[in-house]
């Protein structure tokens, strides 16, 4: 079922992403070589917190036998993992690796979701381009994301400009409602056709997150349950913001 947020919840969906939008800011300021995921797990934890808000994503059960709650507070997945990379103190980032990260705060019962591709020093140029891309997906998707249009439009929006940039989509996962609920209807997913799926309204609040390989589609899961990365080893990139539907253009909550 899909909820349309009244004026007291969109602001405190507003507050919520905020938080989500500091930690970012924080992360950025501090990301270097030579640090463990684990310490920048730390360090976004250590602002979520200090804003009144919780990490949503610790603890979060996904209700699949043989897979534990998720320990971190952050997803950190590095070049050729796509996403729910989990924080480590013998993982090190390198000169030149690219950093997704998606975050979720919980503050006064309600969630902000956002994920981000950090290039760490000196990239590839193919790696930049691919990062590039994946964050121009999103607002390819987002010129569709107001009344009038279908979720389908977004979807198909984000998968053809993808595909016309020579990169794959992640299939398996997908962008989603959120409010009281890390995960609500409508599911989002980043390809198929136009004109399918259900109307948007304003009020809704949604997820919308390209998940871009530079090869082919295929994906492996790791040994940990929840680490997804690239069959052939080839780099991925994640950016996601939580919108808000208005009348008319929408709103990027998760966004300074």
């Amino acid at each position: 079922m899909v909820t349309i947020k009244s004026k007291k919840e969109i602001e405190y969906m507003r507050e919520a992403c905020k938080v989500v939008a500091l930690m970012y800011q924080e992360i950025e300021n501090k990301i270097k070589p030579g640090m463990t995921t684990l310490e920048v797990d730390n360090i976004a934890e250590k602002v979520i917190k200090k804003l009144g808000a919780i990490p949503a994503e610790k603890g979060y059960n996904p209700g699949i036998k043989g897979i534990p709650p998720y320990p971190a507070s952050i997803c950190i997945s590095i070049n050729d993992e796509i996403i729910h990379g989990v924080p480590s103190k013998d993982k090190i980032i390198k000169e030149g690796d690219i950093v997704s990260i998606d975050t979720v705060a919980l503050k006064n019962g309600y969630n902000g979701d956002a994920a981000r591709t950090f290039m760490i020093g000196k990239v590839s140029k193919d790696a930049e381009r691919l990062v590039e891309v994946t964050k121009q997906a999103f607002f390819e998707g987002i010129k569709f994301a107001k009344p009038g249009y279908r979720i389908g439009d977004i979807s198909h929006a984000i998968g053809e400009y993808v595909k016309a940039q020579g990169y794959s989509v992640l299939r398996e996962f997908q962008g989603h409602g959120i409010g009281k609920q890390m995960h609500e209807d409508p599911g989002i997913p980043n390809y198929g056709k136009a004109g399918r799926g259900i109307r948007i309204e304003p009020g809704m609040t949604l997820a919308i997150e390209p998940m871009v390989i530079q090869g082919k589609p295929n994906i492996l899961e790791l040994e940990d349950g929840w680490t997804i990365v690239t069959e052939d080893g080839s780099l991925s990139a994640h950016y996601e913001n939580t919108i808000l539907i208005t009348e008319k253009e929408p709103e990027i909550l998760t966004i300074l």
